[in-house]
């Protein structure tokens, strides 16, 4: 990644994020709401290389351990989302159907936030965090499920288009 791309994209995760904790975390949604900087994370990671994935997946988790919504310890997200990140580019990397294909991109990221959640809630699990009842657990994954599918598709082509000026290229969906 070039210092112009990093420029670039660095007051783009600024303002999701003080989007996510100015208005996303007041929003009262049934079955647990949305994380909008993981979603937006995960839909660049898709649309970039694997390296450019794992260094948003750092910058990303760097802002949401530092969210007042996070509950776990420093570094949990970050480690989180690093693995999340380069998972979704390196899955999105290798085959251009999925990254044509804007169904698929939603698909991934969907599938890329239920299992940042579940590798978080395994990771809060080994460092002694309280994780509630299995019920409330499959709920929260479940509502976290529907409402990324229902706004992936809703920020993707936003990002799909910041995503192809930072870094030049002439292909969107």
């Amino acid at each position: 990644m070039s210092l112009r791309s990093f420029m670039y994209s660095t007051p783009v995760f600024l303002s999701v994020f003080l989007l996510q904790e100015a208005v996303v975390t007041q929003l009262r949604l049934p079955l647990g709401g949305f994380n909008l900087l993981l979603i937006v994370a995960l839909i660049w990671a898709a649309l970039s290389t694997p390296e450019i994935g794992a260094l948003t997946g750092f910058g990303a988790g760097i802002a949401m351990d530092l969210s007042q919504s996070s509950s776990g310890p420093m570094g949990q997200w970050t480690l989180v989302m690093i693995i999340a990140c380069y998972a979704v580019a390196f899955l999105g990397y290798g085959d251009d159907n999925i990254r044509a294909n804007p169904i698929n991109i939603v698909l991934l990221t969907t599938a890329g936030v239920v299992a940042a959640r579940i590798v978080y809630l395994v990771l809060g699990i080994l460092l002694g965090e309280q994780a509630g009842n299995l019920q409330s657990i499959f709920w929260s994954l479940a509502g976290t499920a529907f409402w990324t599918a229902i706004i992936s598709p809703l920020v993707l082509k936003v990002i799909s288009f910041i995503h192809a000026n930072v870094f030049g290229l002439s292909s969107r969906i």
